[in-house]
Formats: C-alpha cells, structure tokens, sequence
C-alpha cells in the first residue's frame, strides 16, 4: 500500500468507514482500526511511537533478532503483569451522552444537560480523552510539543516549527502495515496471529486468541486492539471479504483525497531476517532489496514454480505501490528502525509551496514562488524521524524530485517559469520528463483501477492447502502444524 500525505485533507472519512463496517460492537468502540494523526501530535494511542514506554517491535542483539518487549521466558513472566501494555487511558475511555436526562429531568430553573457517562462502567464520568483529540494541533503545549519525532532536534527547531509564522502540519493516516516481519505474530503465546500465505494479509484467530494481548504491546504501531467484552483481541484485517471479490478495502475506497493505492509485490521471504538485521541506516534500502521485479524473466520463472498465478504476477507488473516505491523512489516506510518490514509505504509532504517570512512577508522569489528544500517550514530531520530511521538525505531527494514535477506541470501548463532553471531541477534528481508527466497521471489523475489493481484472489488454492493438509494429518496422525506444502 501507499499513502500519499500531499492529498489527505484530514476529512476522516476512511476512519468513519471503517468504524461503521469492523468496529461498531461492544467493546470495540475506542477502536479506531484506520485512523488519521495530525503531525506534529503524540497520535493514537498517546506517544505511540516512544518504545521506550511500549517495547514495541524488535531490537537487533548481535545476529539475532529479538523482540523488543520479552523473550519467551519474559513473556511467561509478563503473562499476567505487563507494564508496557497500553491501558484504557492511553487511547480513551468510550462514552456517551445521558440523553434521558434532557426529557426526563424534573422541572427547574436550570437547563439539563446530558452528562457523561462511561460505556464501560455506565458511570457518569469526566472526559479527558478523545479520538483525534489533538486533531489540528488541538492542545498544542500537551500534544504536539510531545511528538517523539522531534528528538535529536534543536530547541531552536522545535520551537521554531509552533512559531505562528512558520506553523504547519499535515495529516498522517494508518491502518495496520500487515508487515513483512510482524512483531506481533512472533509474540502472541497462542499463535492466534498469523500471515496469510496467499496475500500476505495479517489476521487473527479469534478461536485461539486467549486474551494475553502480547500483540498489542509487541506490535509497534499499536494497530491491534483488545475487546474488553468479548474478551478478545482484534485488529485491521484489510477489508479482505471486499479483496476476494475485487473490491478495495472500505478505507480505500471512501478516501475523498484519492491518497491510497493498493498493489501486489512479489518478494523473497527467504532474506526477510536478513535484511531485517541490516544496520539502522541500510534498513529502507535493504527492505527495497526484497521486493522482485516483476517484470525480470528469472522472477517470473520462478514465482510460477513457487504457484504464484499469472494474474498475480501481471497484477504486479500494473502495480502502483511498484511505481512508487521502486521505479519513481518516492516513497517510504513509516519507521523503519522498529525492523517489522512494514508493507505499507508513504509519499512525504512537499511541505507548504510558500517557504519562509522574511520581514513579515513571504518570500516569493526563490524558485520562482514554489520555494525549495532548504527553505521548508518543518525541518527534514522532523521528516527523517518518521521515515527513513533519520537519514535526512533521502527525505531531501524525494523533496526534490517532487518539487521538480511541480515545477515542470507549472512550466507545462502555465509557461511562466524559467526553462533553464526547470530543466536543472529536474536534472539534479535525474528525472525525465516523461517520468514526471507520469508521476503526476498517477498522484493527480487516478482512475480507480490505476490506484487499485486486485488481482484475483485465488482462494480454491488455499482451500485445497487445507484440505491436503486435513488429510496429511488423518493418513499419518500427525498434528496440523505439520503441512506437506506450503503455497507463498
């Protein structure tokens, strides 16, 4: 998947689709499976992305790789005592409104109100917390100033980003990344959660799933959740009913910026611990290694072999995440240093096309008005911190080549900018003018089947893989674990 930030307009219309389709049952309700931060904010649940609270994801330890949160013998111990799981009040307590109240209430000289009441104790109750409750900088001093991102920055940095002036935000959507190396499926106790050979869908087993909620503190990203009522965990499933029919995942489908593309990309599970292990700088271009290019003779030769369909592989070859992440390099994954892999990828913002106030006014002259990477508001380490493990340089080379298209279609369609000034902008990040004609089809001129190619989903394989391995099991009494084939 790709999300790209410079179309999300923050409606939240993906997280209301979701909520309405997955999450609207008892004990579901601070579940919020898809949805949307404004950055800088602490997220959802609060500071999120500080490990050092969580122990999320995995930490490299000589050759090995080992869960952030507990080995085997520290998930035994923290079974039943486990002070790095989020509690209720780092997302919200669920609540309504005592509506009754407003026609029920005797006669008197105030007017009623519907007070608060708890949806877990049915208690009246106090409302500290709230989905998308730092939306837009809400709360500035208490939510964004807390942001873990703007570690390694300067005081002057920080402060500089809240300065009316220079003030600005976008909006980061999430959903579960269904990671290459999920650190929740290598914690769950029960093997409740597993990944899907036929797409590489995470799920959960809600059959075997025994409450011990090693998911949610192991998986970085905070996207599974615990069902206080049914006693159960749960998490984004990727819309996969509307995946095995064709259609886009809700999330998708509903998103009125048109930011998100789904595709297929082949990969070689077999190099996924080693790339995982790669140092903390080589971990965005060691993940890239992994993903196969479709379109290579080899690779293809071998996917049939593994039983991958031609549909899957010619879904590849018209994949849009391909483009954006391996042909046009624009696009990257969100925190890479937690070493799960994740598959889903974003395109960063180019940031206001106003740069800096000089004396008051905006500086319009440079680059002829679009500004340029240097003169951003949010500092590039801001951006480095989100998604590339620090390494500012690749930010600054997607910033570049993403200003070079805007330059380009304004020189295209406008014709009031310099020609050489253009061409150069473009040279230095190597980008043809074709290619950037085609980044700009592909992020402003979608149609549905350009941002989502499905192939289909191919599930009497996975069904024969069953009952292959159902009868396996009867003709030689061993335990279901223990499958003769295995089909990628």
């Amino acid at each position: 998947m790709v999300f790209h930030l410079d179309k999300c307009i923050g409606c939240h219309t993906c997280s209301v689709a979701c909520k309405n389709i997955w999450t609207d049952r008892k004990g579901a309700e601070y579940m919020w499976w898809n949805n949307v931060e404004t950055k800088p904010g602490t997220g959802y649940p609060g500071k999120w992305e500080d490990q050092e609270i969580y122990k999320g994801g995995w930490k490299k330890k000589g050759d090995e790789l080992k869960l952030a949160s507990y080995d085997k013998k520290g998930t035994l111990l923290s079974l039943f005592s486990n002070p790095n799981m989020p509690v209720i009040e780092d997302y919200y307590e669920p609540f309504t409104y005592d509506y009754q109240h407003l026609t029920n209430a005797p006669a008197g000289e105030d007017q009623p109100t519907a007070r608060p009441i708890s949806m877990i104790t049915g208690k009246p109750m106090d409302i500290k917390m709230g989905p998308a409750w730092d939306d837009d900088l809400g709360g500035t001093p208490d939510f964004a100033r807390q942001d873990s991102n703007l570690k390694d920055m300067t005081e002057e940095e920080k402060e500089s980003i809240f300065q009316i002036e220079r003030m600005m935000m976008f909006y980061l959507p999430r959903i579960c990344n269904h990671c290459l190396n999920p650190a929740c499926v290598a914690a769950c106790p029960s093997g409740a959660i597993y990944k899907r050979g036929e797409d590489g869908i995470v799920l959960l087993n809600q059959e075997k799933c025994r409450a011990w909620r090693m998911c949610v503190t192991s998986c970085p990203y905070k996207k599974s959740y615990y069902n206080w009522s049914a006693g159960k965990s749960e998490k984004c499933l990727l819309c996969y009913p509307r995946l095995e029919t064709g259609q886009a995942p809700a999330c998708m489908h509903t998103c009125v910026g048109r930011i998100r593309y789904l595709g297929v990309l082949l990969y070689d599970a077999d190099k996924i611990k080693e790339y995982a292990l790669a140092e903390e700088h080589q971990l965005v271009d060691k993940q890239k290694e992994l993903y196969l290019n479709p379109f290579d003779p080899e690779i293809i030769r071998m996917a049939k072999e593994n039983g991958i369909a031609d549909s899957t592989i010619e879904s590849a070859q018209k994949s849009p995440v391909w483009k954006f992440l391996m042909e046009w390099n624009i696009a990257l994954p969100l925190h890479p240093e937690y070493r799960t892999l994740p598959n889903l990828f974003y395109v960063p913002p180019v940031l206001p096309i106003i740069g800096m106030m000089e004396n008051g006014h905006y500086n319009t002259h440079s680059a002829s008005f679009f500004g340029n990477v240097d003169e951003t508001r949010l500092p590039l380490k801001y951006l480095a911190n989100l998604f590339s493990a620090g390494d500012t340089s690749k930010i600054a080379e997607i910033l570049k080549k993403l200003y070079a298209v805007r330059l380009h279609r304004r020189n295209a369609t406008v014709g009031d900018l310099d020609n050489e000034m253009v061409n150069k902008a473009m040279q230095e990040v190597n980008l043809s003018h074709e290619e950037a004609d085609s980044i700009f089809r592909l992020t402003s001129l979608p149609k549905w089947e350009d941002r989502f190619v499905i192939p289909p989903a191919h599930r009497e394989q996975a069904i024969e893989m069953l009952e292959d391995v159902h009868e396996y099991k009867g003709n030689h009494g061993i335990g279901f674990s223990e499958k003769p084939k295995r089909i990628n």
